[in-house]
């Protein structure tokens, strides 16, 4: 079954048809052509695929294409500004090294950025905690957590 969705990624309107199966992710990489989300695990567990979602942080290989109608969402593409600046978090995983191999990083900055967005002074637990959910093999997440420890002072300025 095929059902027509209009959605807004990264504030651009798009009218899609969709079969009742497709995925968000699949959306976001192949009707969109925006590669920032990676297709990770296909089971909700790395974080790979993550982005936000109506102001929410979601799973994008566990939401279906058709639930999107409507939907406004958030890709690693669409943190950075129109003219190629780097968002604050972006900047602070580059400073801090936690952008070794990439394929869990738009992951990992998106999950960043809801936190960051709903606790602007995130405790250490707290970061610990939030990103949980995503799955990083190459930095042994000590980097990450500096990176978003450095994001949380640079949005502050």
């Amino acid at each position: 079954m095929k059902h027509n969705i209009t959605i807004k990624v990264n504030n651009k309107g798009h009218a899609l048809e969709v079969t009742s199966n497709k995925l968000l992710v699949e959306v976001i990489r192949q009707d969109l052509n925006l590669s920032g989300t990676k297709h990770g695990c296909n089971s909700g567990e790395c974080g790979s695929c993550t982005v936000i979602m109506n102001g929410k942080s979601v799973l994008s290989c566990l939401v279906l294409a058709c639930e999107c109608d409507g939907a406004e969402i958030t890709t690693i593409e669409g943190l950075s500004s129109d003219e190629g600046k780097l968002h604050p978090i972006q900047q602070a995983f580059i400073e801090k090294g936690a952008v070794q191999c990439g394929f869990c990083t738009p992951g990992m900055i998106l999950s960043t950025k809801y936190l960051l967005d709903n606790y602007p002074n995130p405790s250490d637990e707290e970061i610990r905690e939030w990103l949980s959910g995503n799955i990083c093999r190459c930095t042994g997440y000590q980097k990450i957590f500096d990176a978003v420890k450095d994001a949380v002072k640079k949005l502050k300025l």
